[in-house]
């Protein structure tokens, strides 16, 4: 049985609720137990990835119970959570015999969220909420709160984690409550205050994989990428096998650029989890760093026989593909793709961009002209585009004409927005360090710290030791320059 870091899957109560039910199985016989048992057992089986036993298990309650609140829950967040499809989760929902059960509400909120609802939803939770004894509301508010944050609603969440405080105050200090609130506070990015609490948790329970990476995540996403590495390792060391600490791992070591260990651990979690687009993307990042060119192509195309326009991942993927193949001297083959998505009817200014940019590697300058002077007059984001293009020309190293256009942008938009922009600016320090005008680099480093430190990480991070600070570039340059005089 799996370490899942789950406090009732790892319990022994339901060790012994899931071997009899395997043993019945297993020997072909039929198996007694009650539809919310079953459930549990399905959860279990999702949770560590083995979906056609999850789904046997599921089946096997409905047709002890049909019409049961708890499997039809299930099947109600498959349709929403993996299918995107409310339209089935409402049918669904009409199937429930017992609908003034909490999990009908809870069930037909969730739905008015996934329609882009929100305040429909809440405001239908407030009425039942109204309904329900002092005793009850105190559970509903927390069940109410983790509905939100599971749908990334974190304000949401927020406002009533804080009425159910509000009515018991001794609520804060439960670990229900401390887990919730770890997780409104990260979705708020709130991330310090996000760890301290995890920190806590952790005190409390050293031994859960779960509160490590949940801690990998906040400090990842407060771009503590060598903490998260280290709290990533923890969850590893109690459970070697686990996808979530894996991934965290290979995540946190992609960011620091330690691409060969970052590998290895996408690669191990695609064993564990195969067919995953972001590990297939991220998998495939890594092997063209490594000009590891054709691998990187083979398994981008994985990625890209599995995406769909709906997935997050579904352009990263195209565009990361049209780079190998561009990087691997094969630009007409990385044109077809970048096609491909055009025929989906993907954001065509995105695609000019990306074909500048491959024309520009290719050494067909005219057509990238053309290409980014379409993607320009099509922006509704006409800074943001100007930018992309800059960044392309500096990428390729034309880095004369990227001076000379940055020059432009500058000028326009420090008049534009009346000295108050904040872009662009390390991009020209960087310009200006590769054309060897010292003193316009150091004299544009300190403004991009000033105004951008996030700009300067991407564009000059790998001058400086990981350990400085973005905005802190133009001081440790200075002070390097101070001792060598």
């Amino acid at each position: 049985m799996t370490n899942t870091g789950d406090n009732y899957f790892d319990s022994e109560e339901f060790h012994k609720l899931l071997d009899i039910y395997e043993t019945s199985i297993n020997a072909g016989e039929p198996v007694f137990m009650d539809a919310d048992e079953l459930v549990d057992i399905a959860d279990y089986y999702q949770y560590t990835g083995e979906k056609d036993k999850a789904e046997a298990a599921i089946s096997l309650a409905l047709s002890l119970a049909p019409g049961s609140t708890t499997p039809l829950t299930y099947r109600i967040h498959e349709a929403l959570f993996q299918q995107n499809n409310p339209k089935k989760a409402w049918e669904l929902l009409e199937q429930m015999i017992d609908k003034d059960q909490l999990d009908y509400v809870c069930d037909r909120a969730e739905i008015l969220i996934c329609e882009g609802n929100v305040e429909e939803a809440d405001k239908y939770l407030h009425e039942n909420y109204l309904t329900l004894s002092a005793e009850d509301q105190q559970d509903f508010m927390i069940e109410a709160a983790t509905i939100f944050i599971e749908w990334g609603q974190p304000e949401k969440a927020m406002q009533w984690a804080t009425r159910a405080i509000s009515d018991d105050s001794s609520l804060k200090d439960s670990i229900e409550y401390k887990e919730l609130m770890a997780r409104t506070l990260l979705g708020l990015g709130k991330y310090k205050d996000s760890q301290r609490i995890l920190n806590e948790l952790i005190n409390k329970d050293p031994f859960s994989k779960k509160y490590w990476n949940a801690l990998a995540s906040a400090q990842f996403m407060n771009e503590d990428y060598s903490e998260a590495v280290q709290s990533s390792e923890y969850a590893i060391a109690l459970d070697p096998e686990d996808p979530e600490g894996l991934i965290a791992k290979a995540n946190g070591l992609l960011r620091l650029g330690n691409y060969e260990e970052a590998l290895k651990y996408f690669q191990h979690y695609l064993e564990l989890v195969p067919n995953d687009e972001f590990a297939m993307l991220h998998t495939g990042t890594c092997l063209m760093t490594m000009m590891r060119l054709e691998e990187a192509i083979d398994i981008l195309k994985k990625a890209q026989a599995l995406t769909t326009k709906e997935s997050p991942y579904f352009w990263d993927i195209y565009q990361e593909l049209a780079f190998a193949y561009a990087e691997n001297k094969e630009p007409d083959k990385a044109l077809e793709v970048l096609d491909q998505a055009e025929a989906m009817e993907y954001d065509l200014v995105q695609i000019l961009l990306v074909k500048g940019h491959i024309f520009l590697t290719a050494e067909k300058l005219d057509e990238a002209k053309e290409a980014f002077g379409k993607a320009i007059r099509m922006s509704d984001s006409r800074k943001q585009t100007l930018l992309r293009v800059i960044v392309s020309f500096l990428e390729n190293r034309y880095m004369k004409g990227a001076y000379t256009f940055l020059q432009k942008f500058l000028t326009h938009y420090e008049e534009e927005e009346e000295g108050r922009n904040t872009e662009g600016y390390a991009y020209m320090a960087l310009c200006c360090y590769e054309l060897k005008k010292h003193e316009e680099f150091l004299n544009y480093l300190q403004k991009a710290c000033e105004v951008n430190p996030q700009e300067c990480r991407i564009a000059v991070g790998n001058m400086f030791p990981e350990d400085v600070k973005p905005e802190n570039y133009y001081q440790y340059i200075k002070d390097k320059l101070d001792r060598e005089h």
